[in-house]
């Protein structure tokens, strides 16, 4: 589920030259936001995925284009406002820096937000995971995801920032994945164990942390292992936290172990670091890096 999907617009360019002109070299448009990358990364996995969240005007009709184009089955609910588009300029000469820039989307009513929850609930009844995922757009409370995942039965992964997240935890959700500065903005605490514990004592039960070239952190009921990649690598980073909620889904619905979730999120966001646009892995680096993810750590006692 994607509240505020997107128009990702993705420049690439030499180099940035802040308060000048600047030629592109190419440009790529395509659906987004974090849930609709989730869903292309699951869809492409082999999982069978429905893209929903609102959409409104124009650009929203661009975002279900692109999803039917790409085959990619989406429920998303109308609005009478005009769907945001978002910015990526892609530094290749900067060993491919990212810098994006998001619009807020728009301004979402009561008269929007109350049959949206219905139309939630409908698709969540056929449901093994529900991801829920990224920013809010105007007009929806800060709770919005802790009230969506109280209305499931279904385990449901939160990937958000700032009091979204923090107030996310409170909908018991099976996962919540942030990464390390956004556990730090939710919680106010100063290491990635502090702030997992945080998130878990106010009803998340599990917590997993992007720790960006080191890797990833899960704290558990069952325990706390962090995971590594064998190497960095370069490339195009915003899509890897969504390359990670997918792995985690598809490893919450298999029914796998923490550590084995953890060893394909880690290997498949690198993979996604390597493609050129988000919601894209590069399926080569995902098969190399998989048997080369360390783990350590160790399950709590039974």
């Amino acid at each position: 589920m994607t509240l505020n999907a997107a128009l990702d617009v993705t420049y690439e360019l030499d180099a940035v030259a802040w308060g000048g002109s600047n030629r592109v070299g190419s440009v790529r448009r395509r659906a987004g936001g974090k849930g609709v990358n989730v869903a292309r990364v699951a869809a492409a996995l082999g999982e069978d995925v429905v893209a929903t969240g609102f959409a409104g005007g124009d650009i929203g009709n661009l975002i279900r284009a692109d999803l039917e184009a790409a085959g990619l089955r989406h429920d998303l609910f109308p609005v009478a406002g005009t769907s945001r588009s978002t910015l990526t300029t892609v530094e290749t000469a900067s060993d491919s820096k990212a810098t994006v820039f998001n619009e807020p989307g728009p301004h979402i009513s009561p008269g929007e937000w109350e049959p949206f929850q219905e139309h939630f609930r409908r698709l969540a009844e056929s449901a093994t995971v529900v991801v829920i995922s990224g920013s809010l757009p105007p007009g929806v409370p800060n709770d919005a995801y802790a009230t969506l995942a109280s209305q499931t039965d279904a385990p449901v992964i939160i990937d958000a920032d700032g009091p979204t997240l923090s107030a996310g935890a409170a909908g018991r959700p099976a996962l919540m994945k942030p990464n390390a500065e956004e556990l730090t903005r939710a919680t106010a605490t100063t290491t990635p164990q502090a702030g997992a514990a945080a998130l878990r004592a106010a009803g998340a039960h599990a917590v997993l942390v992007s720790l960006g070239e080191d890797g990833m952190l899960a704290v558990t009921p069952d325990g706390t292992w962090h995971a590594r990649p064998p190497h960095s690598v370069e490339g195009n980073p915003t899509g890897a936290g969504d390359a990670a909620v997918a792995a985690a889904a598809r490893a919450l619905s298999a029914g796998d172990s923490w550590p084995e979730l953890l060893r394909h999120a880690v290997a498949l966001s690198a993979a996604a670091v390597r493609a050129p646009v988000a919601g894209d892995f590069d399926a080569a680096t995902y098969t190399r890096f998989l048997p080369r993810v360390s783990i350590e750590g160790d399950p709590c006692p039974s």
